[in-house]
């Protein structure tokens, strides 16, 4: 079953991400879920065993680098790696074209794309 997504949020630009967590004890852990559950632009958090954070908010009011500002504030920090690194990046990649995709008037297939000016 698929589950429900807040009203507040536009679900075509929704981004789901992974990242894995340490610093934060057991109460400070269910804590920091909760309070994500109850941020505006999050549609969904949750932890997995192992320090694992999976959260899926609105690109276009919310960024990965907003969520690691709420992760270092509540004294935890990210894992430091290679892989970690390099997804992080394509995480902020894909942050800054989701933004500028939801300002970008669509145009129809029959007409002429627009020129930059």
């Amino acid at each position: 079953m698929a589950k429900a997504h807040k009203a507040t949020n536009q679900e075509q630009f929704l981004l789901r991400r992974k990242l894995a967590v340490g610093g934060l004890t057991e109460t400070q852990w269910k804590d920091f879920i909760q309070e994500l559950n109850h941020h505006p632009c999050i549609d969904f958090a949750e932890g997995k065993p192992g320090g694992k954070l999976i959260v899926t908010f609105d690109g276009t009011h919310w960024s990965t680098d907003a969520l690691i500002e709420l992760i270092e504030a509540r004294g935890g920090h990210l894992e430091s790696g290679w892989w970690a690194r390099r997804k992080l990046a394509h995480y902020r990649f894909s942050d800054e074209n989701v933004r500028a995709n939801a300002n970008l008037d669509p145009f129809c297939c029959s007409k002429i794309p627009p020129m930059k000016k």
